[in-house]
């Protein structure tokens, strides 16, 4: 079992996913991560994929796909969702994703550039229940970066942040709406890129 959001690619035979997810027993319980990731080098032609095991978000019910987390935004460059408050339930396993996305290396031996995105301050559904706001969920289309926004104060900062980092023109979309149903702009399209 495999959708969309669970993995990511770079484009340059790199594969990005998350344990959590693609390991969960009610997923794929005839498979293991040796299993797993020669399937995706099967099937997909990558070369290497880069397992992460740490990042959630509350509210997700998709048992943490990777474009709510990481992300590729070009084949040099993995975008990530960030926690500096350490008062936020999602500091410690954020800042743990971090430390294992340093970790990960180009097919040529090099380091990506990692760019960090802050979530946006707690997003309560009318149960009180956090939703998964996040940056990351945006959407690369026509020459161009959707990305997600929530009326955060954060929100032009994240924008600008991206558009020091990529030539495509960046866009915000009010997902307000959108993630009331615990999803942002990637989890409500068929990417096809």
């Amino acid at each position: 079992v495999l959708e969309g959001g669970s993995i990511e690619s770079d484009g340059a035979g790199s594969i990005l996913t998350n344990t959590q997810c693609l390991l969960e027993k009610n997923r794929n319980p005839h498979l293991n991560q040796n299993g797993i990731e020669n399937m995706l080098k099967k099937e997909l032609g990558a070369k290497q994929v880069l397992w992460y095991s740490y990042g959630y978000l509350k509210g997700d019910d998709t048992d943490s796909h990777t474009d709510t987390l990481a992300r590729f935004l070009d084949k040099n460059t993995i975008v990530y969702s960030a926690c500096e408050d350490e008062n936020d339930e999602h500091y410690t396993a954020l800042k743990k994703m971090q430390e294992e996305l340093k970790t990960f290396k180009k097919l040529d031996g090099t380091p990506y550039k990692l760019i960090p995105l802050e979530i946006p301050k707690a997003i309560y559904d009318e149960n009180q229940q956090r939703l998964p706001a996040t940056y990351v969920n945006f959407l690369l289309c026509n020459n161009a970066l959707i990305v997600p926004t929530y009326n955060d104060p954060n929100d032009a900062l994240i924008l600008e942040t991206l558009k020091q980092h990529t030539p495509l023109e960046v866009i915000g979309i009010d997902c307000n709406t959108l993630i009331k149903q615990h999803g942002s702009l990637h989890c409500v399209t068929m990417q096809l890129y």
